[in-house]
């Protein structure tokens, strides 16, 4: 009877070792491009491996940190430094698929490389939404889990424009030399960049579309970086000294780097004024509108670029195809969301804030 027994109970005690390691088993990690899973089929928060051209940047600082305030409560967002290198983000989207994230959200250091990741990250089913920087329109088409969250660059080009003429209509001083013509100078973004190219073409475009002449004094690359912005504009200023007339920068860091150029030559004080624009809106940029040294600069809204971007890759993420009902954003051709630019000035300068 006593060998009944335990023999039962032996039994027993293999079987619930048996249904224990079952349990234990079961997938928690997460199936790269599918809704995410945890234990006994429990949803777990969905990984997202992100990719940033660069962590100095001062505006994809304030897109960073919207994916990262976005993601709270809802998604882990894995964010990494490309250090401004395309083979280093591809080396970390190799590594994001290896893991098996759920969604890579990719802000590329070189436009014309989306390519490359679009085959890699479609070769792994990972959705993948692109930001800040489109890329090529074939590439965009090579996979229906692409998509890309950015802002028109003609568009705030167009606005640049439009506030240096509000400017040189309404103050006739800024015609130093009254010969009806705009003089100006260029700091424009890294060549090639879709971004460069459209703010220094549709900036100038607007002047003259408002019926102002104008004549290029200089224009040279200083990389959307401040330091460079300011050696560019202390060589413009050697050149050309007060004959100019307007700054346009393809971005904030360098028109603040002009300004500083502007100041050592002493400009900003005893009615010795140029303007200067610039585009994104960042806190450093409005201090300097607050001070009077920046005219105007086009607010690049990095609030809604970094939700934008988590929300479509935290929808692709869970399996689901995005839309406004579950992304809260137009999604225009199947594939784009569009985030608005918008005119800056110190009187509305606490829209941007």
């Amino acid at each position: 009877m006593k060998k009944v027994v335990s023999t039962l109970l032996a039994a027993a005690l293999i079987t619930t070792a048996v249904g224990c390691a079952s349990t234990g088993g079961t997938n928690t990690g997460a199936s790269s491009g599918g809704a995410p899973t945890g234990s006994g089929g429990a949803a777990k928060k969905p990984v997202l491996g992100v990719a940033i051209y660069k962590f100095d940047d001062t505006f994809m600082t304030g897109v960073r940190n919207a994916i990262s305030s976005a993601a709270e409560g809802k998604a882990q967002a894995d964010i990494v430094d490309s250090q401004n290198s395309q083979p280093t983000q591809n080396d970390k989207v190799d590594l994001f698929i290896t893991k098996k994230v759920n969604a890579l959200a990719i802000n590329p250091v070189d436009r014309t490389g989306a390519g490359v990741i679009i085959d890699k990250a479609k070769a792994a089913n990972t959705p993948v939404v692109f930001f800040n920087r489109e890329p090529l329109a074939d590439d965009m088409k090579k996979w229906d889990k692409v998509y890309y969250v950015g802002a028109k660059a003609e568009q705030s080009g167009t606005m640049e424009g439009q506030l240096v003429v509000d400017y040189f209509k309404s103050h006739p001083e800024a015609d130093k030399n009254k010969d009806g013509t705009l003089q100006y100078v260029m700091l424009k973004g890294e060549p090639g960049h879709q971004d460069a190219e459209l703010r220094t073409k549709f900036s100038i475009k607007a002047v003259e579309d408002a019926g102002i002449k104008v004549q290029k004094l200089a224009e040279d690359t200083a990389m959307w970086d401040r330091v460079k912005g300011q050696e560019k504009m202390a060589a413009f200023l050697a050149s050309h000294g007060d004959k100019i007339e307007a700054v346009f920068a393809n971005n904030d860091d360098m028109a603040l780097g002009a300004i500083e150029a502007l100041k050592a030559k002493g400009y900003f004080k005893d009615n010795k004024y140029v303007p200067v624009v610039g585009v994104d809106a960042t806190a450093p940029a409005l201090k300097a509108l607050e001070e009077g040294t920046l005219l105007g600069t086009v607010l690049n809204d990095a609030k809604n670029q970094g939700k934008a971007t988590f929300n479509l890759a935290n929808v692709l993420a869970q399996g689901q195809t995005p839309n406004k009902d579950n992304t809260g954003y137009e999604i225009t051709d199947g594939k784009y969301v569009w985030v608005p630019y918008k005119k800056i000035t110190k009187e509305n300068m606490n829209d941007a804030k």
